[in-house]
């Protein structure tokens, strides 16, 4: 599993890399978001839930659809949209952040 940042979406917020327990998020000479070492990115998908432009994709192990399957996220208030991308199809779970952690 890694994560990839597309360099012609981010908008240089830097969240991710405030969030990432690794540090291995990093701001390049651009002022975008770069990953240091994508092998030894643990998969918390911190950085994930932070971005607001949708610039970083999170790619499967085979052991979870794997093949070319990411996903990454959206946010819409409260409401946090996770895209799940495997070969030509698109499945969208919507999570209520304000109801997460309600049992």
């Amino acid at each position: 599993m890694s994560i990839r940042i597309d360099p012609n979406k981010c908008i240089g917020c830097g969240k991710c890399c405030e969030v990432c327990p690794g540090s291995l998020i990093v701001k390049n000479e651009e002022n975008k978001s770069d990953i240091k070492y994508p092998r030894d990115c643990w998969g918390c998908t911190s950085c994930l839930k932070e971005c607001q432009a949708g610039a970083i994709r999170y790619y499967l192990g085979a052991d979870m659809g794997g093949n070319g399957s990411y996903l990454y996220t959206k946010k819409d208030r409260h409401f946090l949209h996770w895209h799940i991308v495997k070969e030509n199809t698109e499945e969208i779970i919507t999570i209520n952040q304000l109801e997460s952690n309600n049992y």
